[in-house]
């Protein structure tokens, strides 16, 4: 959780004044407690009006710990949610001028934040390996007969370069190029690290491409 208090690639100037600045002012004011719905509206738009740095660092000891709880349970590892919580903090301070009271509370527009920035990793997770322009992978738009007969041809060496593969291999990039399955996923339904999932998929896509050249 230190990485979270550092605020990471957020500019520690951001979080310097520190969460226990801003209860004082809070209690001196007699405003509501550091963490209801209220003071977390206050704080946000203190951000995006004048670009507070001690309501930021309050915004940011109040929201990290319960962000990457959140990423956790979307099933990001420990280094993963931290890096996200980062980036999800730094989206907050740039974009909190744009932030509406009236059509979120600041825990609805932070975690949508949150959500989205899943999503974009989930996306890039899925085919990370695919290179849009690689002649050997993707069919040309033109379907004319000489490329048909080409495009056989290389669906052929696609299809003997697979059976070539580790049986473990095969099963991932099924997995994750015919089933688009994240690779979270797969690491928790074939019970292996994610880290693995990943090495198996690039090791299987080298075999791939060095196959199809050889067979040219």
């Amino acid at each position: 959780m230190s990485g979270l208090v550092s605020a990471g690639p957020v500019s520690s100037g951001l979080v310097s004044c520190g969460r226990f600045a801003f209860n004082a002012r809070m209690q001196n004011t007699g405003s509501p407690a550091a963490g209801s719905a209220q003071a977390l509206e206050a704080l946000l738009l203190a951000v995006g009006r004048e670009r507070d740095r001690a309501a930021f660092a309050a915004l940011f000891g109040h929201f990290a710990p319960r962000l990457k709880t959140y990423l956790r349970r979307q099933g990001c590892d420990a280094g993963g949610a931290e890096e996200l919580v980062q980036e999800v903090m730094l989206l907050v301070w740039r974009r909190a001028e744009t932030y509406d009271p009236t059509q979120a509370s600041a825990s609805t527009w932070v975690f949508t934040i949150a959500r989205n920035k899943r999503i974009d990793v989930l996306r890039r997770e899925q085919r990370p390996e695919i290179d849009p322009d690689d002649p050997a992978l993707v069919p040309d738009p033109v379907e004319t007969a000489d490329h048909k007969v080409e495009t056989q041809e290389t669906n052929g060496r696609l299809r003997a370069a697979l059976k070539e593969l580790p049986p473990e291999q095969a099963e991932l990039l099924r997995m994750a190029y015919f089933e688009d399955k994240p690779h979270s996923v797969i690491s928790a339904e074939q019970g292996i690290p994610l880290g693995t999932v990943k090495s198996r998929l690039r090791l299987a896509m080298e075999r791939l491409r060095k196959a199809l050249r050889d067979a040219v």
